[in-house]
């Protein structure tokens, strides 16, 4: 009698730091290890993240997505984003702190599988300071990619980078007389930046408001209704 040969099943490596993985494999392993909050491949390279501490990163995380979040509420036609996974290109699936993308006509689309594909046009990241990832990799791979517009927030820093897209470069736009920056993609997005860095959050929704309230907003939302 024959006796028949068990192959052993093929073992599924988990994921690791600085691993270097296609889209494909990080893919692979990422979804074998259900108890992983947060891992991104930037520049074909794997980054897993840290325990995050309330003040450093959870607050001014939770600042961001409020102020992204109440934008939506007024602007159909937007969808906001927290800690989603977005395929890029290859190499790169970052899965930012907070995204903002135009729903139908603009860069990115939703797959089959429920994942953003392409680049949202705006980009949040909550990063510790200047030596983050977060203004080295991440940001040639979201440039590379024409994220129009990306936020950093670098908290040991108390400053707020808002870059905006330009012929292949990014450019830090600078806030105005009244201290607000406003985007150039999305009209009636404006922040007061002392605000926020005061955190003052209560002053940050109310200027907000101010900018859902101009013409330029409403022009917005009859072009996003087209």
């Amino acid at each position: 009698m024959t006796q028949s040969i068990t192959k052993p099943s093929l073992i599924i490596p988990p994921l690791e730091n600085g691993d270097q993985l296609t889209r494909f494999e990080f893919e692979r392993r990422y979804d074998k290890m259900p108890h992983l909050k947060k891992a991104e491949l930037i520049e074909g390279i794997v980054y897993m993240g840290s325990p995050l501490r309330i003040e450093q990163h959870g607050n001014p995380h939770a600042y961001m997505i409020g102020w992204l979040v109440q934008y939506e509420a007024g602007t159909p036609g937007v969808q906001s984003g927290d800690n989603c996974t977005v395929r890029l290109d290859p190499e790169n699936e970052p899965q930012p702190d907070a995204l903002l993308r135009i729903k139908n006509g603009g860069q990115s689309i939703i797959s089959d599988d429920g994942y953003v594909e392409g680049a949202p046009e705006l980009i949040v990241e909550i990063a510790a300071s200047t030596v983050s990832i977060d203004l080295h990799d991440k940001l040639k791979a979201y440039r590379r990619n024409q994220v129009q517009e990306y936020l950093v927030w670098r908290f040991y820093d108390s400053e707020f980078d808002w870059f905006r897209l330009k012929e292949g470069k990014y450019i830090k736009l600078e806030p105005d007389e009244k201290g607000i920056i406003k985007s150039e993609i999305y009209p009636g997005l404006w922040l007061d930046l002392l605000a926020l860095l005061s955190g003052n959050l209560a002053q940050v929704l109310e200027v907000l408001q101010q900018g859902m309230a101009t013409e330029e907003h409403q022009n917005f939302l009859k072009h996003l209704s087209r």
